[in-house]
């Protein structure tokens, strides 16, 4: 596992800025910014700490995959820190076995802080090595992305 990090500036304080990248007053703001990992890109349950919180979408023959995580803190405004121990493959949730284990446990955590009414916003996420250069390209695309909706 490899500690990936990306930051962005937001022009918009840091409440606007938390609430659309969680999708917490439109599950499509969160839906939009997060289209540039996966076109059908969503999320099941809720943000509350110690939920269960499914990441989920579909490939392109159509099949539903994704995440099975527990957010494991969230104060509002300033923190969200989501520990990902499981895939979902149709319905079924997968929480054990070789494909897991490389990754179970890993943390996807997003800090918030605002400075003048703008909000620099830091991702930091586990990842195999294998995935780098996927994100390093991904992120500053659903970056571009989350500052449109947030400056809005």
């Amino acid at each position: 596992m490899k500690k990936l990090k990306y930051q962005t500036v937001v022009n918009a304080p840091a409440k606007k800025a938390y609430r659309a990248m969680l999708g917490l007053d439109d599950i499509k703001t969160y839906e939009y910014w997060t289209a540039a990992f996966n076109p059908t890109s969503s999320y099941e349950g809720s943000w509350d700490k110690g939920s269960k919180i499914l990441f989920v979408g579909t490939d392109p023959e159509g099949n539903k995959g994704g995440m099975v995580s527990e957010i494991a803190e969230n104060i509002a405004n300033k923190f969200v820190s989501i520990r990902h121990y499981g895939m979902l493959q149709g319905d079924k949730e997968i929480t054990s076995g070789p494909e897991v284990e490389k990754w179970a446990g890993s943390l996807e955590e997003y800090t918030f802080e605002e400075n003048d009414g703008t909000t620099t916003i830091t991702v930091e996420v586990d990842a195999d090595s294998d995935f780098a250069e996927y994100f390093d390209n991904t992120w500053p695309k659903a970056f571009e992305k989350l500052k449109e909706i947030a400056e809005q």
